[in-house]
């Protein structure tokens, strides 16, 4: 019993870290990790305004919002999966968590550049600013937190608890046995007689 117990430890925690990372780095994605000004142009007071010049699109890192929906997705084929799938798809889910880091930092250096660049366009004027929100803030923390829970997963996932067989859909023999054992309940006894056997054998 012990030894059960310790095989479970971690797993839930760091599936809940893993999800709740995914998630934030998610949403953080969709938003934007840039803001600037330039006379009166504040794209991050005025969203239509920054809407209507096609700032937005220097803003956001949609990258980091497709990573993220990707780890999600391993998350999720994680806790329905058993053996080497499993191994493989937590592993998928550290490569993505990388990239997302990745994303993270080259966002630190070129997002700012490319907003000032379309604000200079657009505006006409020399002079601009721009400044890191706090969503860039939760799309680093939710990165890195991704990483440290899917390098986890990675290392224990095969101590960790797997679904039992009894959820597979019979195959082999198995299914043969059950297909040809007589039925047990009403809606048995309808397919036997459509199949053109007789229930009562």
């Amino acid at each position: 019993m012990a030894e059960r117990t310790q095989g479970r430890g971690g797993f839930g925690p760091v599936v809940l870290v893993g999800v709740a990372a995914a998630g934030l780095s998610a949403v953080a994605g969709s938003k934007p990790w840039v803001a600037g000004r330039s006379g009166a142009v504040d794209t991050a007071a005025d969203s239509a305004m920054a809407s209507a010049l096609s700032l937005d699109s220097v803003q956001e890192s949609p990258l980091a919002a497709a990573l993220a929906l990707v780890l999600l997705a391993c998350w999720g084929v994680l806790l329905v999966t058993r053996g080497r799938v499993r191994r493989a798809v937590a592993a998928l889910g550290l490569v993505a968590a990388v990239g997302l880091v990745a994303t993270v930092v080259e966002a630190f250096w070129s997002l700012p550049d490319k907003l000032a660049d379309a604000l200079l366009r657009a505006s006409g004027t020399d002079t601009v600013a721009t400044d890191l929100t706090g969503w860039y803030a939760a799309a680093a923390v939710g990165a890195l937190l991704s990483v440290a829970a899917s390098a986890a997963a990675v290392v224990l996932v095969p101590r960790w608890p797997e679904m039992g067989t009894r959820y597979d859909a019979p195959t082999g023999a198995g299914a043969t046995d059950a297909h040809d054992a007589g039925p047990q309940e009403n809606i048995d006894i309808w397919k036997a007689l459509d199949e053109g056997r007789d229930p009562t054998t």
